[in-house]
């Protein structure tokens, strides 16, 4: 099965609200998947890239915040602790900012490209950028932390955003349609 290019979905894109299914098998295309997830993250300056964020509905992140790369299938915060409130951003909702509660420090589990299952800790930024990408496999983003407030503060961004990703929706079913 081939892939098209993979390109950043936008707030409103209903492929950000759905939950993954565990993967059972890791394949060779989860693994080019993950490579080209990897490329989309840092050609758009992030520290972190899930699978829906790309329209694919699969259990799957990459993140790097400068500490080297992950490439994690299933991941899941097994263990928390502490609290932590650090301004975030999110590729999916450019020009929003959030200060989610999220926990100090984790421990994670999940499987590696190849399958294998890993295990690690991960404390402030690294564990605040896991969780943020961990968040969106189960249809959760940073705006759904945001207080009533802040909601008010952003709801015109969010709109134009909705705005914005149904245009490129309907953009790329036409130009589908018209492809030979």
């Amino acid at each position: 099965m081939e892939r098209t290019v993979l390109k950043i979905r936008l707030y409103g894109d209903p492929v950000l609200r759905k939950k993954t299914k565990p993967i059972q098998n890791v394949t060779e295309e989860h693994r080019e998947v993950l490579n080209q997830m990897a490329q989309v993250m840092y050609a758009n300056s992030g520290v972190g890239l899930a699978a829906s964020q790309v329209g694919i509905n699969e259990p799957m992140i990459v993140v790097d915040i400068g500490l080297g790369l992950y490439k994690l299938i299933n991941p899941s915060v097994v263990k928390k602790e502490g609290s932590l409130s650090l301004e975030e951003g999110c590729l999916s909702i450019p020009g929003v900012c959030v200060k989610p509660k999220r926990a100090k420090k984790i421990l994670v589990e999940a499987r590696d490209e190849f399958g294998k299952p890993v295990s690690f800790e991960a404390g402030d930024l690294l564990a605040c950028v896991f969780q943020h990408e961990i968040d969106h496999l189960s249809g959760k983003l940073i705006v759904d932390y945001a207080s009533l407030l802040e909601k008010l503060k952003i709801k015109s961004k969010l709109e134009e955003l909705k705005k914005r990703s149904k245009y490129e929706r309907l953009r790329e079913s036409k130009t589908e349609s018209c492809q030979l």
